[in-house]
C-alpha cells in the first residue's frame, strides 16, 4: 500500500512501510489535486493497487474524488484510492476507535470529534477566516505586534529585539501577502511560543488567545457529536506545536474550565497511521470527510 499526507509544510509518503519525508506541501494557491500529482511525482518506481490520501486544504468536504483516482492510477497503477480530510486521517491515527476529540496542531488546525458513530470536523477553515491558535495564527499576530514595536505603536524594546529577524524578514518580501508571507507566519509561530516561554508579556498574551480559542474548538468538535460537558472524552493533541509542552498544558486548562472530566492522553498514531489504518479497516464512505474512489 502507498500511504500519502500532505500538510502546509511538507508531506510525508508510506511505501510498503517505507516511509520518506518531502519539503513539497501545499502551496496556499494551489488545488490539492495539483500537490498530490507532484508528490506523486516524488515516488519514482513505487506501485501499488492501492492508495490512501490524507489531505490538507480539503475544509472538511473531500468533494469529487475522480482526479485522485486518475493521478495515482497513471502515476503508480492504483486502482483503490482513498481521499480523507487531514483532521480525520489524525483522529483516526490518535484515537483507533476511542471516543473524543483529536485536535491538531500545526501551521494550520483542525479538531475532529468522534462518539459512536458520529464523526464532527471543527475548524481547519483555513488561516483566512479560521485555523485559530495555529502557527500561522500565532505568527501573524507576532509579527503584528513586532512591527507595531518598531513603529513605536507597542513599547517592549525587548519583544522587538527578541524579533527583529522576523521583522527584517518581512521587508524583504518582495510581496507582502503571497505565500513566501504565510510561510514566515507559520515558521513564527513556533518562537511566538518559545517567546512566551521565555516571559514575554506580547507573547504570552498572544499565547493565552491561541489556548482560548482551541480550547473552545475542542470542546464545539465533541458538542457537535451529541457529547456533554460532563462526559470523559478522550482528548489527543498532535502536530508539529504540539511539542511545546506549555501551550498544550495551558490549552487543556481551559478545555478544563468547561469540560472537567476530559483525559488528555497520547495519541496511538499521526495522520500517515491513519491513513493506513483507514485504508485497511474501512470499505465504505464517510462522507464528506472520506471517500473511496475505484476503477
Amino acid at each position: 500500500m502507498i500511504a500519502i499526507d500532505i500538510g502546509q509544510s511538507g508531506s510525508r509518503a508510506s511505501v510498503d512501510g517505507k516511509i520518506s519525508t518531502f519539503s513539497r506541501g501545499k502551496l496556499s494557491s494551489e488545488p490539492v489535486e495539483k500537490t498530490v500529482r507532484e508528490v506523486l511525482a516524488l515516488l519514482p518506481g513505487a506501485s501499488s493497487e492501492v492508495v490512501s490520501l490524507s489531505l490538507t486544504g480539503l475544509y472538511g468536504a473531500v468533494g469529487d474524488v475522480a482526479d485522485f483516482l486518475s493521478s495515482c492510477g497513471r502515476a503508480v497503477g492504483a486502482k483503490r484510492v482513498l481521499v480523507l480530510d487531514d483532521g480525520l486521517a489524525s483522529y483516526f491515527g490518535a484515537m483507533r476507535g476511542r471516543s473524543g476529540v483529536a485536535l491538531t496542531l500545526g501551521g494550520g488546525i483542525v479538531a475532529v470529534g468522534g462518539n459512536a458513530d458520529s464523526v464532527s470536523h471543527t475548524d481547519g477553515l483555513g488561516n483566512v477566516f479560521g485555523d485559530e491558535g495555529s502557527g500561522y495564527w500565532l505568527g501573524t499576530r507576532g509579527i503584528a505586534r513586532a512591527l507595531a514595536a518598531h513603529e513605536n505603536r507597542e513599547d517592549d524594546p525587548q519583544y522587538l529585539e527578541y524579533f527583529t529577524p522576523e521583522v527584517n524578514a518581512y521587508f524583504a518580501l518582495e510581496v507582502k501577502n503571497a505565500h513566501d508571507a504565510s510561510l514566515l507566519a507559520i515558521a513564527t509561530g513556533k518562537k511566538v511560543l518559545e517567546a512566551a516561554d521565555a516571559g514575554l508579556k506580547i507573547a504570552q498574551e498572544i499565547r493565552e488567545e491561541g489556548a482560548m480559542r482551541l480550547s473552545k474548538t475542542v470542546l464545539a468538535a465533541w458538542i457537535r457529536v451529541g457529547g456533554e460537558k460532563s462526559d470523559t472524552p478522550f482528548i489527543t493533541i498532535t502536530g508539529g506545536l504540539s511539542k511545546n509542552t506549555s501551550y498544550v498544558r495551558l490549552i487543556m486548562a481551559h478545555i478544563h474550565r468547561a469540560m472537567p472530566n476530559a483525559a488528555l492522553v497520547e495519541a496511538a498514531g499521526d495522520n500517515l497511521d491513519g491513513a493506513i489504518w483507514a485504508a485497511e479497516n474501512l470499505e465504505s464512505d464517510l462522507p464528506p470527510l472520506m471517500k473511496w474512489a475505484r476503477a
